[in-house]
This record gives structure tokens, C-alpha cells and sequence, in this order.
């Protein structure tokens, strides 16, 4: 939970944003205005560097002002926030509730202990009907026998934790069905009832925590997977048996129908159906290297029995008609869950995400979620600070749900499979019909569908709580590969945000201006803030340019960030430590937002880059080591040149950019591995793989002698160029056989 805001946070909110405003307004009278009214020297250059000055401090200002605007819709909903009672969830999915949900897990070459630890926090979710799927999208067949060894664990992961689920599964299917048997009869709850069920209850308890023992725990996911998942869940399960003992004490006893609820409650947490399934198995799926198709190929396929059949090209699935032998046969599912496989849910996330998407006035929310925090404890500065940002941006996400700004972050959410279908697009590939549920034009396909989600008239909405955590990159350059792509596709995507409210507006839809505000500067932000970060950095303006508004415009936004951090478990100094953060990670936002415009102008997908998830170092790439170095050195001559001028307003912007960066620099990268990751990135610059060797002029046939593989051409046709170059080469190989 949230913690509810102080009586002064709310009304102090509103100030920052007005202050905001106010002294941005009073910059562009005090000192824009009086520039172009009183001085008459004013030539191109000072009009340029004017222009662009007030651009840069205008586009950072709105960013800011958005940030306060979302923080203030997350303090109102934190306040209004009631949690559901325990008895209420029970009641809602009691009498024969039969939707199912469905755990998607897209998993590319993870370590199987990441992988287990996912599975089984979705394993023990309380839910009625469970299915959860591991999507393996490793090489299916290996030559190194490390992934080899890495691909068979992956794959005996489902079995190995349904068959830990056996024991308390039967056990408490049948206790329900005896109580359940003796409930019909109308026999009253005796004592005796009431205490066998609390003995269940402590039997689940330490079930749960006797495996926390046999955990190895290695380090700070560990421990959260330990004292979260299985010791929260064993810690909740022991408060209800202290109160069914409690009623026995007092001569008292549950009604049957919350005995029922109690028992079959049991039975939901042990009770979750899991398989394995892979892609690349079937040719007539999508192999597109990414996780969206990952997810799409499997979707495709719910609902429907399916036959195999062998071809040269290897086996294909089709629809299974009267009589086929089936295959492989998927289930409906009213309700995905889309999980990353480095992620963690908490004990309640369904059933609590579930029940607020059934409630009445939920209806066309197609997605729900709690946007992921950090995980606590993390070992390295790179890492915490890296998890701080993360938790702000819980925030923000929580805040931009109260205006209808909603986005859908991808690591995990629960989705309808109707509204899925509504926007999904079909064509035709080799042959066979590929469907796209989930975009993957771009490497950040949760946000361009919430587009496209939001064209059918669907919404998005946040749970105001905190249920879902994943793995922050605990070092600098498993980063970057994170950060460059978060920072690649927003601009892409604007255009569709663009057309959709164009078309609301046409249908006579209201579309309020806040909504608009906030989903451009979230799809945005990167490519201005950056670029204008760089031409503070990079341009000596002048100082009649300068002024304390704009310092002062900047306090609120840092000041409340601050308190956001504080209350989100982290240090309000943090601020400090992000602004050096963010600078070290400067090149590396540019180089999200250029792979962008470059996207947009040649049209072609970029591979979707697996953020690293190893025990040990990353190492980055010699420029993104580089730059950092360099805005500490052009900061510090910046410095120096400016107190030779006496230009103090930039002196001292100069002098704290250059402490900031060299402590980050220090701290988040370290000072041998930026010289060890330079050093590589230069010698595999400077080194040339040798040339292979050009081919000789062709002198023998132009098939090499051997058995026709039948099966390829009856299944393939003619697949090669020109019918007389086709006759010539069938003579060939049919000569060169008889030799």
C-alpha cells in the first residue's frame, strides 16, 4: 500500500505547480522581454542564442511542470484509495467463478534461476482457475553446452514446480470437498471443523516456509523471493489460522459459506496449471526476434485445437478438423497476464486486478496493472539509483491514470483477450496468417499499443498499490542496453497519438488538454530533455541570458522528486545523485532518440536488444564510457573559462555539472572499468577480421552428388530462377548421380 498523504502534501502540490508556472512567466517578462525592449546591440547571434535559450528552459520547464501534474494525480488517488477487504475478494470469486487467466512468461536465454522464481510467484497467485505458460524462445537446438544445459532446465521448470504443488493440492482438494460435502448437508460449523481448517492453514504455512529454508539466497532477489513471496504468503496464511483458533477460543465459528471460501482459498494458491511452449518448434509461427511476437505467436493459438504435420521445412501447425489427431490444444482464457521473466507478483496481484477490472464501470478497461517497483536492497549505487528512478516512475504512471493518460508498462499487466482481438492485424507470411496483437514496430510495444488499445475505445487503468516488482541492471552496461531502449520509439509513435485524438475529436469525444499534455511529454520527453541537457552543457550563452527564475523554476520539481524518493524508501539527496545519473546516461538517451529518426526515415524494425542478466560485469561500449569523461573535462574548462570571464551564472552551472558527472562517473561506472571498457571498444575497433577468401570460378556442377530430397521439392515446388537455367541444372544433377 501507498502510504496516504499528509493533509499539507496535496495543497503544497498545487503551489509547486503554480510556482512552477509563475516563475517561468516571470523569467520570459523579467529578463526575454526586457532584452528585446531595452537593449538596441542585439545582433543575429545574441537573437539566436535567445531563441534557443528560451526553447531549451521552456521544453525542460513543461517537463517538469508534467512531472508535478502526474505526481498530484497519484497523491489523489493514494488518498481515495481503499483496499479491498480479504472476505470481499473471497465473495467475488465463490460460486462456481469459472473465467480463467493466463500466465504468459516470454523467457530468451534467462538464467533458470531467474525464471523459477517467476514462475512460481504467478504459481502461488490466489486465483480460481490458473494457467501459466513459459514462452522459451531460446535456439531450440544449441551447439554450446552451456545454453544447452540452460535450455533443458528452462524446459523441466513447469513440470518440477507442478509436481512441488502435488502434495498440498490433493490434500486440500480433498479437506474441500469433505467440507464442502458436509456444508450441502446444512450440517452447522462445529469447533471441530474450524479447527481441522486452521490446522490447513498452518500445514500451508509451513509448507511455505519450510521451502524459504531449502532457498538459496544469493542475493537481493533472492531474499525478496524468500521474505516477500514465500514468507508474505505463509505470513498471511498463519494471521487467518490465529483467527480461526481465535474463534474456537471464543466459542464461535465462521458461517458455512465463509468456511467454504476459507477452504477453497487453499485450494486456489496450490492449485496453478503450467507448460512450457516454443515457437520455434513450428515454422508456421512467427520467428521475429522479439518479445511481442514471442507473446503474439501464443496467443494466436488460444482457443483452438491444433494438429501438426511434418514438412521438409519442419513441422507446421493447423487448425485440427474432425478427426485429426490434436497436437496441441489451447484453452480460452478471458483474462492474460503478460509477466517478464525477471519479475516478481506479489501473493493478491490477480485476484485484487481481477475483481477491479470486473467491478461495474470497468467494462471497456482492456489493461490493468501495477507498474513495477524495485526490488530492495540492491548491492551496487548504480543499481539503487537505478530502482530509484524506477519507483518514480510508479509514480507518475499511478498519477497519469486520475487524468486518463494511462500507458501500458510492459513487464507485467492483465489483459482482456477480447480487447486484444479487437486490435489485432493479420497478414500473410510464407503461407501462413501471422496475427499481431502487440505491436512490435518498436522495441517499446507496450506503449504504441495503449495507442492503438485506446483507438478501439478501450482504456487503461493502474491499481493504486504496489504488487509487482522486477530486476533493476546492476551495472553500467546492462544499462545502457535498458536505457537505450526505453529512450527508442517514443517519437515514432507520436504520430498515432496524433491521429487518435484526431479522430475523437471528430467522433465529438471529449479529449481534455491534460490528457494530451501528459502523453506527449511521456512519449517525448527523452528526445527534448536530452538534447536540451546537451546544449546547456555544450554552448556558452550569454549571461544576460541567465536569471535565479529559471534556478527557481527547477526547485519545486526537484524538491517534491525528493519527497516522492523519501517516501518511496529511498534519500531525498537522491535527487542529486539521479542528476549525475542522468548525465553519465546522456549519450545514451541521444542514442536511443537518433535510432529513432533513423527508424523513422528507413522504415525498418531494430532487433529488440535482452537487457543482460548476468552475476557478473557488463561491459559497455567504449563511447558510452567516453562521453561521461568528456562532459567532466568540457564542464571543468567550461568552469575555468567562464570565471576568466566572469561569467558566474555559468561558472557555477559548469562547476556542478562537473562534480555531479565525476562523482557518477565514479560511483556508477568506476574508474577501471571505464579504462577496461574503452580499451576493449578500441581494439575491437582496430581489429579487422581477415577477408574471406572470393570464390573461384564455378567448374563443377551445380548440384553436388547425392540423393533428391523428394520431400523439399513436393513440398516447396521449383523455388530457383528462369525454367532453362532450372532444366540445366536438373541435367546436372542427374549426371552428376550416375557418375
Amino acid at each position: 500500500m501507498h502510504p496516504i498523504p499528509g493533509r499539507h502534501a496535496i495543497p503544497l502540490g498545487r503551489l509547486a505547480m503554480l510556482a512552477t508556472v509563475a516563475c517561468w512567466a516571470i523569467y520570459v517578462i523579467t529578463t526575454v522581454l526586457r532584452e528585446l525592449v531595452e537593449n538596441n546591440d542585439f545582433d543575429l547571434r545574441l537573437t539566436l542564442e535567445l531563441v534557443s535559450y528560451l526553447i531549451v528552459v521552456t521544453f525542460l520547464a513543461f517537463s517538469a511542470l508534467m512531472y508535478l501534474m502526474a505526481r498530484q494525480g497519484a497523491l489523489y488517488r493514494f488518498r481515495d484509495h481503499r483496499r479491498v477487504p480479504r472476505a470481499v475478494l473471497d465473495r467475488h470469486f465463490d460460486g462456481g467463478y469459472d473465467k480463467r487467466i493466463t500466465v504468459l512468461v516470454p523467457s530468451y536465454i534467462e538464467d533458470p534461476a531467474v525464471v523459477r522464481q517467476t514462475l512460481w510467484s504467478a504459481a502461488l497467485q490466489e486465483f480460481p482457475n490458473l494457467r501459466i505458460v513459459l514462452l522459451i524462445d531460446d535456439p531450440p537446438h544449441p551447439r554450446d553446452p552451456a545454453l544447452a544445459a540452460s535450455l533443458a532446465a528452462s524446459r523441466a521448470l513447469p513440470g518440477e514446480i507442478e509436481a512441488a504443488l502435488r502434495e498440498p493440492r490433493e490434500r486440500f482438494a480433498a479437506a474441500a470437498e469433505a467440507g464442502n460435502a458436509r456444508s450441502e448437508r446444512g450440517s452447522a460449523v462445529s469447533a471441530d471443523e474450524v479447527s481441522s481448517l486452521a490446522d490447513d492453514y498452518r500445514w500451508a504455512a509451513e509448507w511455505l516456509e519450510g521451502m524459504a529454508a531449502t532457498e538459496t539466497t544469493a542475493d537481493h532477489t533472492d531474499d525478496f523471493f524468500v521474505e516477500r513471496v514465500l514468507g508474505g504468503l505463509a505470513s498471511d496464511l498463519r494471521l487467518t489460522e490465529l483467527a480461526l483458533r481465535a474463534a474456537v477460543d471464543q466459542g464461535d465459528a465462521p458461517e458455512a459459506d465463509r468456511m467454504r471460501q476459507l477452504r477453497n482459498r487453499l485450494v486456489w494458491i496450490f492449485s496453478a496449471e503450467l507448460r512450457s511452449f516454443e515457437r520455434k518448434a513450428y515454422r508456421s509461427l512467427s520467428h521475429e526476434a522479439n518479445k511481442a511476437m514471442n507473446i503474439n505467436a501464443y496467443i494466436s493459438l488460444i482457443g483452438k485445437d491444433w494438429a501438426a504435420e511434418e514438412t521438409a521445412d519442419g513441422v507446421v501447425l493447423r487448425e485440427a478438423r474432425p478427426g485429426d489427431e490434436v497436437h496441441l490444444s489451447v484453452p480460452e482464457s478471458e483474462y492474460l497476464l503478460t509477466l517478464d521473466a525477471d519479475s516478481m507478483l506479489l501473493r493478491d496481484y490477480c485476484v485484487r486486478l481481477v475483481e477491479y477490472l470486473e467491478q461495474p464501470g470497468h467494462e471497456r478497461v482492456a489493461v490493468t496493472q501495477t507498474p513495477y517497483s524495485s526490488y530492495r536492497g540492491a548491492p551496487t549505487r548504480i543499481e539503487r539509483i537505478a530502482g530509484a528512478t524506477t519507483d518514480i516512475q510508479h509514480i507518475q504512471h499511478q498519477g497519469m491514470s486520475f487524468y486518463g493518460a494511462t500507458f501500458w508498462v510492459g513487464a507485467n499487466a492483465i489483459i482482456r483477450t477480447r480487447a486484444l482481438q479487437d486490435i489485432a492485424t493479420t497478414e500473410e507470411v510464407g503461407g501462413f496468417p501471422i496475427t499481431t496483437y502487440i505491436q512490435d514496430r518498436t522495441v517499446i510495444e507496450d506503449t504504441e499499443s495503449s495507442i492503438d488499445i485506446g483507438a478501439h475505445e478501450w482504456t487503461l487503468l493502474n491499481y493504486p498499490e504496489r504488487l509487482s516488482y522486477s530486476a533493476t541492471p546492476p551495472d553500467f552496461g546492462s544499462l545502457i542496453v535498458q536505457r537505450r531502449r526505453w529512450a527508442n520509439g517514443g517519437l515514432l509513435i507520436l504520430p498515432k497519438l496524433l491521429h487518435q485524438l484526431r479522430e475523437r475529436r471528430r467522433l465529438r469525444e471529449r479529449v481534455l488538454l491534460r490528457e494530451v499534455l501528459l502523453r506527449t511529454n511521456y512519449m517525448a520527453s527523452i528526445a527534448w530533455a536530452s538534447f536540451g541537457l546537451l546544449f546547456l552543457l555544450a554552448y556558452p550563452y550569454d549571461s544576460r541570458l541567465l536569471s535565479v527564475w529559471v534556478f527557481l523554476a527547477a526547485v519545486p520539481y526537484f524538491w517534491c522528486m525528493g519527497s516522492d524518493l523519501k517516501a518511496s524508501g529511498h534519500r531525498f539527496t537522491d535527487i542529486f545523485r539521479i542528476y549525475g545519473f542522468n548525465l553519465v546516461l546522456l549519450a545514451v538517451n541521444l542514442a536511443g532518440v537518433l535510432k529513432s529518426l533513423q527508424q523513422a526515415v528507413t522504415g525498418e524494425k531494430i532487433p529488440f536488444a535482452r537487457t543482460p542478466k548476468v552475476r557478473n560485469r557488463t561491459a559497455a561500449p567504449a563511447l558510452y564510457v567516453l562521453v561521461p569523461w568528456l562532459i567532466v573535462g568540457f564542464s571543468a574548462f567550461t568552469f575555468w573559462r567562464d570565471v576568466q570571464a566572469q561569467n558566474w551564472g555559468n561558472a557555477a552551472f559548469a562547476l556542478f555539472n562537473a562534480l555531479l558527472c565525476l562523482w557518477a562517473v565514479i560511483a556508477y561506472i568506476g574508474v577501471w572499468n571505464s579504462i577496461v571498457d574503452f580499451v576493449l571498444g578500441v581494439v575491437d575497433w582496430l581489429f579487422v577480421p581477415a577477408d574471406k577468401p572470393r570464390r573461384a570460378k564455378r567448374t563443377a556442377p551445380a548440384y553436388a552428388p547425392g540423393p533428391t530430397d523428394w520431400q523439399a521439392i513436393l513440398y516447396h515446388g521449383d523455388r530457383r530462377l528462369g525454367p532453362n537455367r532450372r532444366a540445366e541444372r536438373l541435367e546436372r544433377r542427374r549426371r552428376a548421380g550416375r557418375r
